[in-house]
C-alpha cells in the first residue's frame, strides 16, 4: 500500500507540474498586434450651388450668357425694365432695374468705404446703337446682336476724374483695384479679365462688369472660376462662327 501511495503521488505531481509547464509557456505568448488604422480621408465636397436656377439662354435672364457663340435671341431684344442709373456718368446711362439698383448701392460703397467716386462711361447699348459703335476690330468690340451691353445688365465703368477710362491702365487705378476685389460683394463680375481672350473672345477689360446676381457672383470669387464660360462648361468662344 506504501508503494502505490507513491507512485500515483508522482503521477500526480507529474500532471501538475506538466499542466503549470504548459499555462506559464501559455502566458508568455506576445499577442497578434491590432493593425494601426489609416488617416480618415477628408470629408468630400459636395457642390450644392444650384446652376440651373436661371436660364442661360433667355435673353431676360440675369445668367444670359452671350458672346460670339451665343447672340442674343432675338437680336434685336430689347429689356423692358429698363431705368435710367443715378450715377455719375460720361453719357447718360440705362440699366436693367435690378442692375441699377446693384451698381447704385456699389458706387456708394465705392465712396464710404474708400472715398472714390466711379463714373458710367457706357451701359446698355441697343441693336442699332451697336451697329454705330461697331468699328470692325472683333477683339475691343462686339457686333451688333452679340453684345452683353444689349443686356442691360453691363456697365463699363471708369473714375469719375477719367483717368484710364476704357483703357487697360484702368486695372492699376485705385477705382480699377477697388472694383476688381468688391464687385461680387454686388453682384457683378469682371466679364473679360486678364489672360482669358481665348474663351471670352475678347482682349482685357478691367471696366468691364457684369450683373449677375449675388449668389453666383460670390460662387465665381469662392471657387477661382473667372468666366461664365467655363463655370457653366460652355464651349470657349475665341471667334465667330
Amino acid at each position: 500500500m506504501a508503494v502505490a501511495v507513491v507512485v500515483i503521488g508522482a503521477v500526480s505531481a507529474g500532471s501538475a507540474a506538466g499542466s503549470g509547464g504548459a499555462g506559464a509557456s501559455a502566458s508568455t505568448e506576445t499577442p497578434t498586434p491590432r493593425p494601426v488604422p489609416g488617416e480618415a480621408p477628408p470629408p468630400a465636397t459636395v457642390d450644392t450651388f444650384d446652376r440651373t436656377a436661371h436660364s442661360l439662354d433667355d435673353p431676360n435672364s440675369i445668367w444670359v450668357v452671350v458672346n460670339k457663340l451665343r447672340p442674343m435671341n432675338p437680336q434685336d431684344f430689347e429689356p423692358e425694365d429698363l431705368v435710367e442709373v443715378d450715377v455719375p456718368h460720361t453719357w447718360d446711362p440705362e440699366m436693367r432695374q435690378e442692375a441699377s439698383d446693384a451698381i447704385v448701392a456699389m458706387f456708394q460703397a465705392a465712396s464710404d468705404e474708400a472715398d472714390l467716386t466711379l463714373a458710367s462711361n457706357s451701359a446698355f447699348r441697343s441693336y442699332s446703337s451697336q451697329e454705330e459703335i461697331y468699328d470692325g476690330d472683333d477683339l475691343l468690340t462686339a457686333r451688333p446682336g452679340f453684345s452683353e451691353h444689349q443686356t442691360g445688365l453691363v456697365m463699363d465703368i471708369g473714375a469719375d476724374s477719367g483717368d484710364c477710362s476704357l483703357e487697360t491702365c484702368f486695372a492699376d487705378t485705385d477705382e480699377g483695384i477697388w472694383l476688381r476685389d468688391n464687385a461680387w460683394r454686388f453682384g457683378f463680375i469682371l466679364r473679360y479679365p486678364d489672360g482669358k481672350t481665348d474663351v471670352t473672345g475678347y482682349e482685357f477689360e478691367p471696366w468691364h462688369y457684369r450683373y449677375v446676381g449675388v449668389p453666383l457672383s460670390t460662387e465665381m470669387h469662392e471657387t477661382g472660376i473667372a468666366t461664365l464660360e467655363e463655370f457653366f462648361g460652355l464651349p470657349a468662344a475665341p471667334e465667330y462662327e
